[in-house]
Formats: C-alpha cells, structure tokens, sequence
C-alpha cells in the first residue's frame, strides 16, 4: 500500500506521514527540503533562482520516487509526504517561456516511471493557519515568507486536486488536530479506510 500526504507549506504533511509511519510500520519516504542549495536564495530572489531550485528538487524527488518503487516491489507499504505532481505545482507557480518548457519535457519523462499512490489525504489550512504554524517550526529560508506566495500556493493546490483523477481524501487541519487528539487522528484513518485502503496486519512491514 501506497498513500501520500499533500497540502501547503506548513499544513501539518510531514507530522501526518511520520504518525501512520509509526502507528503501523510502514517505511516513510520524507521530502528533503533542507538540502537544496537554492532554496535560501529563491525566497530572497523568486525570479533569479527558481528554475535552479526546481530543478533540484524534481531531481531529489526522483530519486526517493525510486527508493519507494523498489519498497513496494518489496512488499513494504509505504507513507510519503508528498506527491511526485508537487514538483510540477511549483514549476508552474515558478516558472515560464523556456524554462517552464524544458522543465515539463524533463518532468514528463521520469513522471511516466514513477509510483502512483493508491490515496492521497490532501491536508488543508486557512492563511492564518498556515502562517502561524510556519512561524513556529521557525525555518531559517521560512521566516520572511511572502503571504501571497502562500496564497498562491493555495490557489494551486485548490486547482490541482479539483482537477485529480485518482483517489484522495480532503481533511482541514483548522478543524483536526491530529497531533494532540488521537480521536482526530482515528478520524483521519477511517477517512483512508473509506477509500478502500486497510491498516491490518498483511500491510504492515
């Protein structure tokens, strides 16, 4: 089994991934964020450094999309907090002309290899929500994050899972708290569950 946690910056994905991870064993797959040369750089100067930093990351993320192919093929479930598509959300946020052009035909290429997860739980947040949350994990390349970049991202977000084909479970981190009430957290599971996925043993690792 396969499922992914998407959302914006500072929803809560990561938190998410890391508690199905531990709760039923399975092997998580975390975006690397933190070492992308670019990205310090890209929050100062978007326009500069975004082809640069995006490039980056559809390289990172390819190479964990391997690591998780080949758990499955194992017969490991896996809980990743992000979705390949990502990567193209920001693109298109980011970037344009030629740039967006090359970068499309290279995302298209290792797309086609890549793993589909069986649900995607698709974590969503108001502004305020979201800002307050990024102010206190307290990211060094986070902390003069630009509100309409935010809002931007939600937008994209929005667009991108009103138009998506497989399935997925729509969850507002204003109203759950998954992390301090365990009755959120079941509620989250029953929400997968509902989708056809099961948390028995013969999933776990």
């Amino acid at each position: 089994m396969y499922i992914c946690v998407e959302g914006v910056i500072g929803v809560g994905k990561t938190t998410l991934a890391r508690m199905i991870s531990e709760k039923f064993g399975f092997f998580s797959a975390l975006e690397v964020v933190e070492e992308n040369p670019f990205l310090a750089n890209f929050y100062e100067d978007r326009e500069r450094w975004a082809f640069q930093t995006q490039l980056f990351f559809l390289l990172s993320r390819y190479s964990q999309q391997n690591e998780i192919s080949n758990s499955l093929k194992d017969d490991k479930s896996v809980v990743a907090d992000y979705i390949f598509n990502k990567d193209r959300i920001f693109a298109t946020m980011n970037l344009s002309g030629d740039q967006m052009n090359l970068y499309d035909k290279v995302f298209g290429i290792l797309d086609s290899r890549v793993s589909r997860p069986d649900v995607v739980v698709y974590l969503r947040a108001s502004m305020e929500t979201l800002m307050k949350r990024i102010a206190m994990r307290d990211r060094v390349f986070e902390r003069n994050m630009d509100k309409n970049y935010i809002r931007s991202l939600i937008n994209a977000y929005e667009n991108f899972f009103s138009k998506y084909k497989r399935k997925f479970v729509s969850i507002s981190a204003d109203k759950v708290d998954f992390v301090q009430n365990s009755d959120d957290f079941d509620f989250v599971l029953s929400k997968i569950k509902k989708c056809g996925v099961g948390f028995d043993s013969g999933y776990m690792r």
